[in-house]
């Protein structure tokens, strides 16, 4: 999360400091209509730089998931720069209304509107033509825009029409860039954020184009066909194997793909169950959650084609520490699951503690967990909350005594995740050695 943190801050600082370097503070006046166009401007640039780095993120590039942990974690960023960006795109839109309201009220008196000065490039002659159009454009996508993010950030939207409805934006981002790059200031083009402003807009178009194209992650997508699909009834978990027909680059144990199950549904993330032996086989535990994956285990049968995309992910449990204590809540047992089979054909020689915490109670599963930990050679905490109680820093402490010397990988429950890393931290664990998938990607 510190990653996150620290690229959303430093593209806000970078943007904001072009932004001050254009304005001529000598001849500023605390007055409204004497700021209106320098801060038009400064929350336009803000707002557009940071859709254009979000509409970047949604293509899913795998060239930035080491230095941000993983497009998990890229996606967190995504939203965050979406969120930002629609606080910055109201304030530009108040900036434009609220002094033609005070006009209107009497509070304040209209200035003389000066003519502009034609600018000598005739590139930039002819964007200043067009500005009247740019306006137009501009204040339809604003309500556009308004809409279609206040139902991404709707927790209880399906996410099916999630899906539909954020493919729209790139069609309103489009129209943003056209507002944005007839509308900046001529001087600005001349300056490095015009530049910069350049860049950003050029990759944010193009990225914007190959969403609206589907071309989004086509080169990490291969079919596979369904080998064996069991549903767990008393846990309502589907467990599906099922075999490559394309290139695959091969995973790590921890990564996830988005499957497409051949139904109207569009790809969900999954965690891969099981590693890489090089045989083109995956498997998938999916937990009926909701609608489409609920209907699941009556649309899979052996035959059936999936189309899978990836691997992405850096839940990898990689890191230099010896001693490692690994934490999965309910379905978050998957990218475990992975790594115990692949521990048990290649040891890396950490000493490791895995607690897992389920509210369901199926034997079978538990005595298949111990037979993998044992193969593995893991120590296995196994809880069941209405037997056991809820695990807590303090009962993982006491269980590991030498927890100081470890690095927490934790795939479950957010609020799960965010209390034990808060109390853990709290003891002494520093925030980089948390490892936390994070399981909404939207």
């Amino acid at each position: 999360m510190n990653r996150i943190r620290l690229a959303f801050g430093l593209v806000l600082a970078l943007l904001l400091a072009l932004w001050l370097a254009t304005l001529p503070f000598a001849g500023l006046l605390p007055q409204v209509f004497a700021l209106r166009g320098p801060f038009l401007q400064g929350t336009g640039v803000l707002a557009i730089g940071l859709m254009s780095v979000a509409m970047v993120l949604a293509t899913r590039p795998v060239f930035f998931e080491p230095a941000l942990g993983g497009l998990d974690k890229m996606y967190r960023l995504h939203k965050w720069l979406g969120v930002a960006a629609l606080a910055l795109v109201v304030a530009h839109w108040l900036w434009v209304e609220v002094p033609k309201w005070l006009v209107g009220l009497g509070v304040l008196a209209r200035p003389v509107r000066l003519p502009m000065d034609v600018p000598a490039q005739p590139l930039l002659r002819e964007l200043l033509a067009l500005r009247g159009t740019a306006e137009g454009v501009g204040e339809a996508a604003f309500y556009a825009l308004v809409l279609l993010l206040v139902l991404a950030l709707l927790p209880r939207l399906p996410y099916r029409w999630f899906f539909r409805t954020h493919r729209l934006l790139p069609l309103v981002y489009l129209a943003l860039v056209f507002h944005s790059v007839v509308l900046l200031q001529p001087d600005a083009w001349l300056q490095p954020l015009g530049a910069v402003m350049a860049v950003l807009m050029l990759a944010g178009t193009v990225a914007a184009v190959g969403v609206l194209l589907g071309a989004v992650g086509r080169r990490r997508q291969t079919m596979a066909v369904v080998e064996r699909s069991t549903f767990h009834r008393e846990l309502a978990v589907l467990e599906v194997a099922a075999q490559l027909k394309g290139r695959w680059p091969g995973h790590a144990a921890g990564q996830f793909a988005f499957v497409r199950f051949g139904t109207r549904e569009n790809a969900h993330p999954y965690t891969i169950t099981s590693p890489w032996v090089g045989d083109g086989r995956l498997v998938f535990l999916i937990k009926g959650l909701g609608r489409h994956t609920r209907q699941l285990p009556r649309l899979l049968k052996p035959g059936s084609l999936l189309r899978v995309e990836g691997p992405y992910g850096q839940f990898n449990f990689a890191g230099p520490r010896q001693r490692q204590v690994w934490v999965g809540g309910g379905i978050g047992i998957t990218p475990f699951l992975a790594r115990l089979q692949q521990l048990a054909l290649r040891p890396d020689g950490k000493t490791v503690d895995l607690f897992h915490t389920t509210a369901e109670v199926d034997e079978a599963a538990f005595a298949y967990l111990r037979a993998s930990a044992r193969a593995a050679g893991v120590k296995l905490h196994l809880m069941v909350d209405a037997l056991d109680g809820r695990l807590n820093a303090e009962r993982l402490c006491a269980a590991v005594p030498a927890w100081r010397e470890a690095d927490v990988w934790f795939c479950g429950p957010a609020a799960f995740g965010q209390a034990l890393k808060r109390d853990l931290r709290a003891r002494g664990l520093p925030a980089t050695e948390f490892h936390q998938e994070l399981f909404s990607l939207r």
